[in-house]
């Protein structure tokens, strides 16, 4: 790519080492599908997606890759979880920050139940400033005796801060509630202890942070948790074939059809590299250029014409968005990519309630989201560019 990419947060580029070659590998030398017969390049497929479920126990503290579900990515998900989870209604808790993949199956959900009373559905959002004094109170006043389980992103795709997920979940365990977590703009170059932070289903893209392709993503579910859910969508395995219900086996109960297999080799070789260099390596890398960018920001002294959006007394994982004051967003992103050949994203990011919450609204802002191959030569330049356009 001929520019400076900054738009991981929407996928990650480049790719990471050996993903391409693994996806053609499979693509000109093996071909098979999974379970679906015993020669050696069936069986091959089969091995690859157990290694890649080992690796993700491995990364995100996991203790059965049984219970590691591949699936097509995040929003896929997080759909199946939240719908059959919520089949029978209840009450769930959000933030205030939640992108369109949560919000909207809780909202078609809240609208198909609206007229059954008896499978009521509906949800709150906790406060934007819960944490932030050391205090999570404010959480715990929400959960009822109808309420289920918390579900939420760990770090918004807007602001880039990062919630406490491990007092969160400590609040759900107390409480005797699930923890649902998207981690779409974590996992990978942030840490996540599956267990420490008393996750009941983990739900991950393998194209942002674990540096994998597009179209493949995962779920991790406690033992429990994945007894009592009921599969969402069915069909054949290439297991119990005999049968004309879903099996009840893990992970066969949750993977009906042919899975992107090609895209199971290239995550299942992202993976590999993110153990090799390590998630703390990853984000730290990450979080310096945050700082070294923000901090070059400040230094503009153009406070007045550029509001950065969210708390920064949170952890950031590497995303920064800007309203220009008086501006046109959208204007001043393509100045961005045609003058300085610097890619970012205008908008709203498919969250407006992050937007609605963070002040911006309807004119949403400008993304900046840093990978693992930013350099801080590309931040400075980035943040030199931003203040010319602001200065002409």
């Amino acid at each position: 790519m001929d520019g400076i990419y900054l738009d991981n947060a929407a996928t990650s580029y480049p790719k990471a080492s050996g993903v391409s070659s693994a996806m053609k590998y499979y693509i000109d030398e093996i071909g098979a599908s999974i379970n679906r017969s015993t020669y050696s390049s069936a069986s091959e497929t089969g091995m690859t997606a157990l290694s890649l479920r080992e690796r993700a126990c491995r990364i995100f503290n996991f203790d059965d890759p049984t219970h590691v579900i591949i699936t097509s990515g995040a929003t896929i998900g997080l759909n199946m979880v939240i719908n059959a989870y919520l089949k029978d209604g209840g009450h769930v808790i959000i933030s205030p920050l939640e992108h369109n993949a949560v919000m909207r199956p809780l909202n078609l959900l809240e609208k198909q139940h609206s007229n059954h009373t008896e499978f009521k559905t509906y949800f709150n959002e906790f406060p934007y400033t819960l944490g932030i004094d050391g205090s999570y109170n404010s959480l715990s006043d929400l959960i009822g005796p109808d309420t289920k389980a918390v579900i939420m992103l760990h770090s918004s795709n807007v602001s880039g801060e990062i919630f406490d997920i491990n007092k969160i979940g400590s609040i759900c365990k107390e409480k005797g509630i699930d923890f649902i977590l998207d981690a779409a703009q974590t996992a990978g170059h942030y840490p996540i202890d599956f267990f420490k932070s008393g996750i009941s289903a983990l739900i991950v893209p393998g194209h942002k942070g674990l540096m994998g392709p597009q179209g493949i993503g995962l779920i991790m579910m406690e033992k429990d948790f994945a007894k009592r859910l009921s599969p969402f969508i069915c069909g054949g395995t290439g297991s119990a074939s005999e049968s004309e219900f879903m099996p009840e086996f893990m992970p066969d109960k949750f993977e009906a059809g042919t899975p992107n297999i090609p895209g199971i080799y290239g995550l299942e070789k992202a993976l590999e590299f993110i153990e090799n260099t390590g998630v703390n390596t990853l984000y730290k890398h990450t979080d310096m250029l945050y700082k070294r960018f923000i901090t070059g920001l400040y230094n503009l002294k153009l406070q007045d014409r550029i509001k950065i959006l969210g708390k920064e007394e949170r952890d950031n994982s590497g995303v920064i968005s800007l309203d220009f004051t008086g501006l046109d967003n959208a204007l001043i992103c393509r100045e961005l990519a045609c003058r300085y050949r610097i890619f970012t994203r205008c908008g709203l990011h498919c969250a407006p309630r992050a937007h609605k919450t963070l002040g911006s609204g309807l004119r949403g802002s400008i993304r900046f989201s840093f990978g693992y191959y930013n350099t801080p030569d590309e931040m400075d330049y980035a943040v030199k560019a931003v203040g010319d356009l602001i200065t002409v």
